[in-house]
């Protein structure tokens, strides 16, 4: 396998494996802990529970495009800030994600794929080469 495609085989599996983690977590916060719930959930931080809904719509919304391959620099972007901004909340908890109220492991390891995404973008296995898209995210 030459380099290259290597690189972007490698590409396509973060990319799909943070894109449905990523949509996994927006469908658990919309389907189990309900619109509503997240929202108080993020009240009960100190954020506005506005926040809750968009980071339901962001988690869903981010995860489709990201399995497609739509704007992967800017999704992991925007979630490696929530994924940091998480990692702390969760930090007062402990390391492992196993503990009462959930550490900062998962989160911090998840911040870091987005990292890596971000430099690596979509790679060239994805649906927007399909479609021609052109946009700042293309390698």
């Amino acid at each position: 396998m030459k380099k290259n495609s290597s690189v972007d085989l490698a590409t396509l599996i973060i990319r799909i494996a943070f894109g449905v983690m990523y949509l996994a977590h927006g469908l658990t916060k919309l389907l189990v802990f309900t619109p509503s719930g997240t929202a108080a959930y993020f009240t009960s931080l100190g954020f506005p529970a506005l926040l809750g809904y968009l980071v339901i719509v962001f988690e869903i919304g981010g995860g489709i495009l990201l399995l497609a391959g739509f704007f992967t620099r800017l999704i992991a972007l925007l979630a490696v800030i929530e994924m940091i901004t998480i990692s702390q909340i969760h930090s007062v908890n402990g390391w492992t994600f196993s503990n009462p109220g959930g550490g900062w492991e998962y989160p911090a390891f998840m911040a870091f794929i987005a990292l890596a995404l971000m430099f690596l973008g979509s790679g060239k296995l994805k649906l927007n080469r399909l479609f021609h898209h052109n946009d700042f995210n293309n390698n």
